[in-house]
């Protein structure tokens, strides 16, 4: 059986963002700083979409690489000039401030797809759909709803499967849902080895590995069920990691018995910190709003100029910890 998009909602918006593509012959795809596996999916699946329907299309992708991420794809930047008659769509990307490449502005027609909140409007057409697992299961969801009209190539469907896999933590957070299960069989069906792909997602350097015994052996719980470690400047440099490493370890205390939610708070070379916030109840992504952040009401990232505005974050997530009462299995 074929599997058609059950977003039938969002049909109109979907059809004005098609039609959009097919006007223009030049588009630059965007997403947001320090990407991860669904910025870079949605970004560069919806390029290669694009470009397996549209061959004589001039399709580029803006922002900086993430060597971690380089086995998924590196950027294929465009230049300057090529702004002036282009059409701009930014994906994954909640808030303006975030997207990586800041010549977006240059250019006066853009989109915006994302799966987040909707805190910050921006673009001629918005697309965002804040039950999606991702912002690669949209970009999918989109192919399906036009599936007799897009090609979806091997590439684009690997891209879109990794995006689905990074931000579900390979289908284990709660905003899997069927469809999400459904899109991403379909996208199996093409010549990619998932097994493989997966397999390098779940790869870890060494240092990142040190990491991980660290953060289990001096992370803090409290008695509501709210853990946190701080990871100083001192301490990565001793360990011989940089910022982007620590992602590795975000969902590591989601594994101890007894936590609710925790925070990641990591040094910064300027002295402040970079909060990331996660939880398997209580919401957080309003706390983060109120700390120079945003995201998901299970995963957020903030920001604290020093210590004493990490012990605000973490009484106000353990406030929220109280107040929350665990679903029945």
């Amino acid at each position: 059986m074929t599997l058609i998009s059950m977003n039938t909602a969002d049909y109109d918006t979907k059809l004005e963002i098609l039609n959009t593509i097919k006007k223009w012959e030049t588009i630059i795809i965007h997403r947001h700083e320090r990407p991860d596996p669904d910025a870079l999916g949605s970004q560069c699946g919806l390029a290669e979409l694009i470009k397996g329907t549209y061959p004589d299309k001039k399709v580029y992708t803006a922002g900086f690489d993430n060597d971690n991420l380089a086995f998924l794809q590196k950027m294929d930047p465009p230049k300057k000039e090529d702004y002036a008659d282009a059409l701009v769509i930014v994906t994954d990307t909640a808030n303006v401030k975030r997207i990586d490449g800041k010549a977006y502005d240059l250019s006066e027609n853009w989109i915006k797809i994302d799966h987040h909140p909707l805190d910050d409007s921006y673009g001629d057409i918005e697309w965002v759909n804040t039950k999606a697992s991702s912002c690669s299961e949209m970009i999918a969801d989109f192919w399906l709803t036009f599936r007799d009209e897009l090609v979806m190539t091997t590439e684009a469907a690997r891209l879109l499967y990794a995006g689905i896999v990074g931000d579900t933590n390979r289908f284990l957070y709660s905003g899997t849902s069927s469809y999400t299960m459904q899109i991403s069989a379909e996208l199996m069906n093409f010549p990619f080895s998932h097994t493989a792909l997966n397999n390098k997602m779940n790869v870890i350097k060494p240092p990142v590995a040190k990491l991980m015994g660290y953060v289990l052996e001096n992370f803090s719980v409290n008695d509501q069920g709210v853990g946190h470690i701080i990871l100083t400047q001192e301490t990565l440099e001793n360990m011989d990691i940089g910022d982007k490493d620590t992602n590795g370890i975000v969902s590591l205390p989601g594994s101890i018995e007894g936590v609710k939610a925790w925070g990641i708070f990591v040094q910064q070379v300027e002295g402040h910190y970079r909060c990331r916030l996660r939880s398997k109840g209580p919401v957080i992504n309003e706390i983060a709003k109120q700390h120079d952040g945003g995201g998901h009401p299970l995963a957020s990232g903030a920001n604290a100029k020093d210590k004493s505005e990490i012990e605000q974050i973490l009484g106000q997530m353990t406030e929220a910890a109280e107040q929350w009462t665990p679903e029945a299995l």
